[in-house]
């Protein structure tokens, strides 16, 4: 098991990798006490019968550059294989700005070929490759060194099995002609927009049934300087304050230090110091904002009244093409997309690309009272009205 230290000899591999077709990539990163992804280790592998063909990369040791990795990324003659690779891609986007091209995920694979929700690399090594896989090291803690052999073999293995899992998929995508259904699901993985965390935004992610103008305004600043704390600093936004305590502070309104200590969900570090200040100036902030820029709230799918028969005819003829095609149900349609049809809105995405031909032509005569389901033996049929 070779494990890479020097950026001498990670070109040399990436030089190697890149007269392939592809090469497999993961990681393993640690998230609790930071912000970002702290990059602990990467694996790659090639389809050869050599020595080293697997290798692992430490990007820890000091004095190692990825830029002949990210080099790598850049090469479009070279399909770059990962499983569930969002967070993967986080990584390398926020270090060096990059997205692998081209991009090969077996997950959103697995999903259009059948093997279910979410298919777990575990159950893809099992069902192609018949091999188990020892997960014994999954919780471990990436950034210590030295890593054990048992560490290092789960990792490479992570790789190794991708190998096989890939060429099977991919294989299958050809002979179905869906390797277009994939590239379309992959265009979220690679826009960068999926990567960047605007602090303006960051309110959005917050719950709350209050959609007062005002409260949502002390939402919007207080959840912007958190998100501006934590990624200054690189710690957890949660370490700043919980979303919670965020709610309960756009509530109270505290106006001093004293008020903040009135909080019940409040953090102590949140009570004294920048985090404090920080807050009440958000709070003020939020206050005195015009009514005119305040956040609002898209309640306009609330008033939609869904035909509750008409959402479980569609959720039927759902499960009918899923079976049809064999293709994971989620990756079809949400069960939110199903109820927002079944309120007369066309805008949604089960209506779009490959979806409408699979699915969502159908559902859209099935609305419009164009065709009826029928059960024949252990199946359900469309039948023409």
């Amino acid at each position: 098991m070779k494990t890479i230290t020097t950026t001498e000899d990670l070109a040399s591999y990436c030089a190697m990798a890149a007269k392939h077709d592809y090469v497999t990539v993961d990681t393993e990163f640690l998230r609790e006490r930071t912000y970002y992804s702290k990059l602990c280790l990467v694996q790659l592998a090639v389809q050869s019968n050599e020595a080293d063909s697997a290798v692992l990369v430490d990007p820890l040791v000091e004095g190692l550059s990825l830029e002949p990795l990210y080099d790598l990324f850049r090469d479009t003659s070279v399909v770059k294989v990962f499983h569930a690779a969002r967070q993967d891609l986080e990584i390398f986007f926020v270090d060096a700005g990059v997205i692998p091209d081209p991009l090969f995920d077996s997950q959103v694979a697995a999903m259009v070929c059948g093997f279910g929700e979410q298919a777990g690399y575990e159950t893809l090594v099992r069902k192609i490759c018949k091999l188990p896989v020892d997960k014994t090291s999954r919780f471990t803690d990436w950034s210590r060194r030295p890593l054990s052999d048992a560490q290092k073999t789960y990792a490479l293995a992570d790789v190794t099995h991708l190998r096989d899992v890939y060429e099977y998929l991919a294989k299958k995508l050809q002979t179905s002609g869906r390797d277009k259904w994939v590239a379309e699901e992959l265009r979220v993985l690679t826009n960068p927009s999926t990567y960047r965390v605007d602090p303006e935004e960051a309110w959005k992610r917050i719950k709350t049934r209050n959609s007062s103008g005002k409260f949502l305004s002390v939402v919007r600043e207080l959840a912007r300087y958190r998100e501006e704390y934590a990624q200054s600093r690189d710690v957890p936004r949660s370490r700043v304050y919980k979303d919670d305590a965020l709610v309960e502070l756009a509530s109270t309104k505290p106006a001093t230090l004293q008020d903040l200590g009135r909080s019940r969900l409040l953090m102590r570090e949140g009570r004294k110091g920048e985090i404090a200040d920080g807050i009440l100036a958000a709070v003020k902030a939020g206050l005195e904002c015009p009514p005119e820029k305040a956040p609002k709230v898209d309640a306009s799918n609330d008033k939609l009244q869904v035909n509750p028969a008409l959402a479980d005819l569609l959720r039927v003829l759902l499960k009918a093409k899923t079976e049809d095609y064999g293709v994971a149900s989620k990756l079809i349609a949400s069960a939110a997309d199903l109820d927002l049809m079944a309120a007369g809105k066309r805008d949604v995405a089960a209506l779009q690309g490959w979806r409408l031909d699979v699915f969502g032509r159908d559902a859209m005569r099935l609305c419009d009272g164009e065709i009826a389901l029928a059960v024949k033996g252990q199946s359900i049929e469309v039948v023409d009205l």
